[in-house]
């Protein structure tokens, strides 16, 4: 009996592999790189509108922070930062975009959580700008610190995660303040700008934007205190290690330039240094370009077209926009701040 038994499930076995074996092989989905080389541009997601960040002007040019590493990415591919579209994407739509397919990658201000990265079906490649919750204040006022706020009128979006964030923050310290709520950022900004409270709160990088609209910007300074990390970058889908490797390994290699002193300005006179670093990071020594699927000079074409990330960092937010937003956080981890990428070797 034991032995007809074994014969029946080892024929019903046999029979079960061979439906497997005559089935057709599923078709292999091409994965985004080779999406976007034969298309022959990348389709990436930006914001609407936010000055230094992501912003189409009147005549369609794109400029901004997030613009650029876009562009990055189109260098890096196909020697030409042009080929790459915009799709201007609301804070509703900027995942599902995502997760649908309608664009290679999300590069606009959404900041990098659990649930965003483990459970939309998306990874975060990097952290591009180290942002947090901050205050804008009167420079006539003499705060200092966020604590120095203890007891102030702080203007504030009802109904977000400044307003709990906030709570969070001067609870946790024993302090008390007086809260102005408003139903969107802009209510709170104009409130501020008129006097009605002593400090206005949202992430460092929408107050830095707001402090050019004010009547008087240069009479006001956001502090150097955050409350609440808010770690800003790229978005991609998950399942396409390729395609999340070239843009980590982007954000890595503009940061590698900047520490090395490579520019788009001496770039081509680096070809002739005579540094380990440099040489692998420009594709003059071994072929780091293999295992993305790109050629050997991928991080040449970079900085070569759209600089290092210390040169994005400044035209679009730092010293030479008009937004003037220091490097902070954002400086390179030899100069004061927490920006560090692992070599090309």
């Amino acid at each position: 009996m034991t032995s007809r038994f074994l014969s029946f499930a080892l024929a019903g076995m046999l029979a079960f592999a061979a439906c497997f074996a005559l089935a057709p092989a599923a078709a292999a989905q091409p994965g985004t790189l080779e999406q976007i080389q034969k298309r022959r541009f990348l389709i990436c997601g930006a914001n609407k509108g936010l000055a230094g960040f992501g912003r189409q002007s009147d005549t369609g040019a794109w400029t901004g922070f997030d613009v650029d590493f876009c562009r990055a990415l189109a260098a890096a591919i196909f020697d030409d930062p042009s080929k790459v579209r915009f799709t201007p994407l609301s804070g509703k739509e900027r995942f599902t975009a995502l997760q649908s397919g309608e664009i290679d990658i999300l590069s606009r201000n959404a900041v990098w959580t659990q649930s965003r990265d483990t459970g939309q079906g998306l990874l975060y490649a990097a952290v591009t700008f180290f942002d947090g919750q901050g205050f804008l204040t009167r420079k006539s006022r003499g705060f200092e610190a966020a604590l120095a706020l203890a007891g102030a009128s702080i203007c504030v979006q009802q109904g977000t995660s400044f307003e709990l964030d906030l709570v969070d923050f001067f609870r946790s310290r024993k302090e008390t303040y007086e809260p102005r709520l408003f139903a969107t950022f802009e209510e709170a900004a104009k409130a501020y700008d008129a006097g009605l409270c002593d400090a206005l709160t949202a992430d460092a990088s929408a107050l830095w934007a707001q402090r050019l609209k004010l009547e008087a910007p240069s009479d006001h300074g956001v502090l150097a205190d955050l409350i609440a990390k808010e770690p800003l970058g790229p978005i991609v889908r998950q399942g396409d290690d390729q395609w999340f490797n070239i843009v980590r390994w982007t954000h890595f290699a503009m940061i590698d330039a900047e520490e090395l002193g490579v520019t788009s300005a001496n770039v081509d006179q680096a070809l002739k240094s005579e540094s380990p670093e440099i040489r692998r990071l420009l594709g003059i020594e071994g072929d780091h370009g293999d295992g993305l699927g790109l050629s050997a000079d991928w991080a040449y074409r970079i900085v070569k077209h759209v600089g290092s990330y210390g040169e994005v960092f400044e035209r679009n937010l730092g010293r030479d926009s008009p937004l003037g937003i220091e490097r902070r956080l954002n400086a390179l981890w030899s100069k004061g701040g927490i920006m560090y990428a692992p070599p090309v070797r």
